[in-house]
C-alpha cells in the first residue's frame, strides 16, 4: 500500500500537547514533505501535567512548548483552551474543532482512537468524529462557512499500543529523528519520567514505533485505522 499526500490538508486532532509528537508525527513530517498543508489541533491547556516539582506557569509553558515542536514539523498549530481531565463532547467543543476545520480545510483529519487509556483522548476522539460530519452542514453555524464535502477520518494507535488492531501502517523510519526532537521540546512532560503515571515520553515513542515497525517490516511505524463511516472513508 503506497499513499501519497500531494494536494492534501491533513490535521491530527488531539487532546494535549504532545500526544502528536508521539502518534502521528511522523506521518504528518511524510505528508508534509509530499506537499501538503499540515496541522495540529490541540484541544487541552496542558495543565494538568504537572511534574513532582510544580510549575507555576505550566499552560504557558506548554504552549511554547507545542508551538516550538510544531515549528520543527513546519506544522500550523491551534490551542484549545479545556483542562486537563474536563474534555467533554459538547457542544461548545463540537463548535470550536468545526471553526477550525472551517478554517484549515482539511482533506484528512486524524484523530485519536476512542478506546485510547485516557479520558481526554476518548473524548477528543468523539469530538474530532462529530466535527468531521458537522463542518459541512450548512445548518450548523460557527464563524466560517460550511465545508464543501467532510474530511477523510483516520484514528490513530493508542498510548502503549493497548487494545488498537491497525489497519495500516504508515512507515516513519525517516522522521524517528525529528519525533524525538519533537517530543524534546515538551521539557515540563520529559520531567515527569519518574512519576508513578508517567512514563518516560522519549523512551516510549522510540519503543511504540519500533514495536509498529517490526509489525510492518521496516524500522518504525505509526499504526492507523480508517474510520467506518459514511463520507469519511477515502480511496487512495
Amino acid at each position: 500500500m503506497k499513499l501519497n499526500f500531494t494536494h492534501e490538508r491533513v490535521l491530527a486532532v488531539v487532546a494535549h500537547p504532545d500526544d502528536a509528537d508521539l502518534l502521528c508525527a511522523g506521518t504528518l513530517a511524510r505528508a508534509r514533505d509530499d506537499g501538503a498543508a499540515i496541522g495540529i489541533a490541540v484541544m487541552c491547556n496542558g495543565d494538568g501535567g504537572q511534574p513532582n516539582k510544580p510549575i507555576a506557569n505550566l499552560v504557558q509553558m506548554r504552549r511554547k512548548e507545542m508551538n516550538a515542536a510544531g515549528k520543527l514539523l513546519g506544522a500550523k498549530v491551534f490551542h484549545g483552551t479545556a483542562s486537563d481531565g474536563k474534555l467533554f463532547d459538547t457542544t461548545t467543543e463540537r463548535r470550536k474543532l468545526m471553526d477550525i476545520f472551517r478554517g484549515f480545510k482539511p482533506t484528512l483529519v486524524i484523530a485519536h482512537d476512542s478506546a485510547d487509556y485516557h479520558a481526554d483522548h476518548q473524548a477528543a476522539s468523539k469530538v474530532a468524529e462529530a466535527a468531521s460530519w458537522l463542518c459541512a452542514s450548512t445548518g450548523q453555524k460557527t464563524h466560517r462557512k460550511a465545508l464543501p464535502a467532510q474530511p477523510k477520518l483516520w484514528f490513530m494507535d493508542t498510548i502503549n499500543m493497548s487494545g488498537f488492531l491497525p489497519g495500516f501502517y504508515v512507515d516513519v523510519t525517516p522522521y524517528m529523528a525529528l519525533k524525538e526532537k519533537m517530543v524534546s521540546c515538551h521539557k515540563s512532560q520529559i520531567a515527569r519520567g519518574g512519576d508513578d503515571n508517567m512514563p518516560a515520553i522519549v523512551e516510549l515513542l522510540r519503543l511504540q514505533a519500533h514495536a509498529r515497525g517490526e509489525q510492518a517490516n521496516v524500522t518504525a511505524a505509526e499504526a492507523f485505522r480508517i474510520a467506518p463511516l459514511m463520507k469519511r472513508i477515502g480511496a487512495w
